[in-house]
């Protein structure tokens, strides 16, 4: 019988992620939740995105230097939904989707209800 050894260690490397792909993460993370109408622009992210093309549509974020993403969706929710329940759901949706996609820790993760929009899209055309 032969014993094998595993005193190996092996250099897993460096994984990097741009920015528009952690931006891409936490717009569909947030489309995904149901009551959620649609992410909505401020006009600080409209001069950033017009000087910078660093932030996504309703979308800002700010990365620490310890590694923690600080994120901040503005969106407009249907009517008749329950905000608590919606902006606690955003979170946890955002949370997850980073940690498993990117494996990056969230620090702060703000909701702004900007809005609400009491028809829905599909019933716009009647």
């Amino acid at each position: 019988m032969v014993e094998l050894q595993d005193n190996i260690t092996a250099n897993k490397g460096k994984t990097t992620c741009d920015r528009n792909i952690l931006l891409s993460i936490i717009s569909l993370a947030t489309k995904e939740i149901s009551g959620v109408s649609e992410l909505v622009d401020t006009p600080s992210i409209i001069l950033k995105r017009m000087f910078k093309n660093r932030d996504s549509k309703g979308v800002k974020i700010y990365i620490s230097p310890n590694g923690k993403v600080t994120v901040d969706v503005y969106i407009k929710v249907f009517s008749g939904v329950s905000v608590p329940d919606i902006c606690f759901r955003v979170q946890e949706n955002i949370r997850n989707n980073i940690a498993s996609m990117v494996e990056l820790k969230t620090g702060k993760i703000n909701v702004h209800i900007v809005g609400v929009n009491f028809v829905k899209k599909n019933e716009e055309g009647v």
